[in-house]
């Protein structure tokens, strides 16, 4: 059962159109991701959701309820849609406590003391933060600040949480272990959430499903394995993960394959939607799947080393002639030369 639907929604500021017709729906205890560029609209439309926003067209309905819908004239204002809402900012209440802060929309809705206090106890333990009730905001590290902005926003059980950019203010490390935190609270209390990031590592860790947006409409969407593996649009292929692009031209086409050729190379690889046979086009491959390998026998090519920088668990490695650059992953160093690079042909997408 969807627990938010998303008809045909447009809505613009002034001349300029932020989303073009979007549609999309949320089931009971997913997790879906709004993900895309900056200026794609993931933000709109989770602020048109929120009640936020005012769009022009279209309806927005949460379980059985409309809450809007430019046909009939319905627009139910933030407060009485009764979802939950994450800031990226947080947005604490800087002199009021955790357990105030968490306690303020149940203040709102006139809940009694004994209930509320009972509700706020519940969902700070239920987050690691039962011993922090009478901190405030600033004597609390990131990671836990935005655990109380969480708290507030589920304390009084939302159909939907709507989280705005929620690891944006955490450092790099910190992201990590909070959206494995995230993830995991959310499907333990088998929440519904719609969830705005411009990170494409974490969309997929966090995700059942995610939609790309690109220029306020939904260029595709799927489950994180179907993006990754499948892009269906050149867009989809080269936002998601890291990528080399080799830009060529289509020699030949044969059972859905094609081979894509260049200055003193030619590589086959999966015909996708867009190729044609002696038109220009350009080939994706995921850094991953290319390999450093010892001779041409194959869909190989060969550079030479011009720099390599040690990551850690592996060494990214970039090769260069003239106006080809790959890239490629080896787990041990290479010294300079020249190398044979392997591309699978199944992994290559010639757009």
């Amino acid at each position: 059962m969807a627990v938010l639907t998303v008809d045909n929604l447009h809505l613009r500021y002034g001349d300029n159109p932020i989303l073009k017709g979007v549609s999309m729906d949320l089931a009971s205890g997913e997790v879906v991701s709004l993900l895309g560029p900056s200026g794609s609209g993931k933000t709109t439309l989770l602020r048109a959701v929120a009640g936020l926003e005012s769009p022009h067209e279209g309806r927005i309905q949460i379980k059985d309820r409309t809450v809007f819908d430019s046909a009939k004239k319905i627009e139910l204002p933030a407060e009485d849609r009764h979802l939950g809402l994450v800031f990226q900012s947080y947005a604490l209440w800087p002199h009021k406590s955790v357990k105030d802060n968490v306690a303020y929309g149940l203040k709102l809705r006139n809940v009694k003391a004994a209930e509320s206090d009972e509700r706020v106890k519940s969902v700070l333990d239920q987050l690691g933060l039962g011993a922090l009730g009478s901190r405030f905001p600033h004597q609390l590290s990131g990671g836990q600040q935005q655990r109380v902005a969480i708290a507030r926003a589920l304390v009084y059980n939302p159909p939907v949480i709507l989280l705005d950019e929620p690891l944006s203010n955490l450092d790099a490390k910190l992201r990590e272990e909070a959206r494995a935190f995230l993830r995991e609270l959310i499907v333990r209390l088998g929440l519904s959430a719609l969830v705005v990031t411009h990170d494409q590592a974490e969309a997929m860790a966090m995700s059942d499903r995610i939609l790309l947006l690109n220029n306020g409409v939904i260029e595709q969407q799927g489950t994180p394995q179907e993006m990754y593996g499948s892009p269906r649009t050149l867009f989809t292929a080269e936002f998601m993960g890291s990528n080399n692009r080799v830009p060529g031209r289509v020699a030949q086409t044969r059972g859905g394959e094609a081979r894509l050729q260049g200055d003193g190379w030619s590589l086959w690889g999966k015909l996708c939607d867009g190729a044609r046979s002696g038109g220009d086009a350009q080939a994706v491959i995921r850094l991953e799947q290319v390999r450093v390998v010892d001779n041409g026998e194959g869909n190989r090519v060969k550079l030479p080393l011009s720099t390599s920088m040690y990551l850690g668990d592996k060494w990214e490695h970039v090769f260069r002639r003239d106006a080809m650059a790959l890239r490629a992953y080896t787990h041990d160093a290479l010294a300079p030369g020249e190398y044979w690079l392997d591309f699978p042909r199944e992994r290559l997408w010639i757009f």
